[in-house]
């Protein structure tokens, strides 16, 4: 039965790959932690649990500066690692950007050392995508046999003992969630075409994300949500962190996608971020006055695309710098994106709130407001 090696296909594109996986990306910190890591592995890991959070959160291992992947509380990393070195799958829910899939991903690099296992969770996805398929040509021609048949990802992460991500759990059809029981409880996989069954290895297990967005779509059963241990990762709060965040990763992804423009000064991140923060929690940061939110979901995820587009823009129709008028056509777009009535909630907000704030948000206030007119 073939298999594929996800780490060996992204190494074929090189730099023309839009996007590397993490593995690849960050090969040179797995590597220097690997070197310096005298932690006891759980077996199947490459790492200790205590390497994988250093990898996550940030530090030094063999003189190479390890960056962090995930800000935030460090608890909850520590948490969702601890599960993953027991027999049960862990669970990520939280509001849409708030790194669900980022930290899924570099849990399972830092863990398994192969983050493309992976089942994207849709209304279209089956039972096949989780278990297994098969050649029809050679099944027709041979009848069931191992050659004929075509394993998901989660078969070839029991197989070969790793962990497989699950992005969207709830966005599947029930009877689709309802397969995992088996699997997630029972730790083997029946194949009663051929006789016989898969028995996962030491090291598998499965990390799912779950939007709070999407309850009501698929709601998972109380009988699935057993087989997880439940981690709620938190929209950031606070503007710091969250300044931090967008600044972090928007000069990643600058670099990654070769924007010709810088990253804009942090005095224009902290505008774009404060704005987010002050819809979605309906009043402004002060508390002092009142905000009709939008009914969108304005998500930190949706920050660091705003001003990535803003840097796009800057580089091919503007000075090569990120101005406000760079940043307020995303700002537009962000905030009413999904209903008309939002139109209203967004120029309220910049009457009431972005002209009273004086001659610092002047340039941005205007630029905003050519748009709505």
């Amino acid at each position: 039965m073939a298999k594929s090696d996800g780490k060996s296909q992204a190494k074929t594109g090189g730099d023309n790959v839009l996007r590397q996986p993490a593995e690849i990306l960050f090969a040179a910190e797995l590597e220097a932690l690997a070197k310096e890591d005298k932690g006891e592995r759980p077996e199947g890991w490459r790492l200790s649990p205590k390497a994988v959070e250093t990898y996550i959160l940030g530090g030094k291992a063999a003189g190479v500066a390890i960056t962090p992947k995930y800000v935030g509380n460090p608890r909850l990393v520590q948490i969702a690692i601890a599960s993953l070195a027991t027999d049960r799958a862990l669970l990520l829910i939280g509001e849409p950007g708030t790194a669900k899939s980022w930290l899924s991903e570099h849990l399972t690099a830092a863990i398994s050392g192969d983050s493309l296992l992976m089942v994207q969770g849709t209304a279209g996805t089956t039972e096949e995508h989780i278990r297994y398929t098969w050649n029809y040509a050679l099944l027709l021609a041979e009848g069931p046999s191992p050659k004929a048949l075509v394993p998901s990802p989660v078969y070839r992460a029991m197989e070969q003992g790793q962990i497989v991500r699950f992005e969207e759990v709830t966005r599947c059809p029930a009877e689709v969630q309802d397969a995992l029981i088996t699997l997630l409880s029972e730790k083997v996989l029946a194949i009663p075409e051929l006789g016989t069954h898969v028995h996962a290895r030491r090291g598998f297990s499965l990390i799912g994300t779950a939007n709070t967005r999407d309850r009501g779509v698929n709601d998972m059963s109380a009988a699935l949500k057993r087989r997880f241990n439940i981690v709620t990762l938190p929209v950031p709060d606070d503007l710091e962190t969250e300044v931090k965040i967008v600044q972090k990763r928007v000069a990643e992804i600058g670099t990654q996608l070769r924007l010709p423009a810088p990253p804009p000064a942090e005095v224009a991140v902290r505008r774009v971020v404060q704005v987010f923060q002050e819809l979605r929690k309906g009043q402004t940061l002060e508390g002092k006055q009142k905000v009709k939110p939008p009914s969108g979901v304005l998500s930190t995820a949706e920050a660091i695309s705003l001003i990535g587009n803003g840097m796009a823009l800057a580089g091919h129709f503007g000075s090569g710098k990120v101005e406000d008028r760079d940043l307020a056509a995303g700002l537009h777009s962000a905030v009413v994106k999904e209903d008309a009535k939002d139109v209203a909630v967004w120029v309220e907000y910049l009457e009431n709130i972005m002209k009273k704030r004086g001659k610092d948000w002047e340039l941005l206030y205007k630029a905003c407001k050519e748009l709505t007119e």
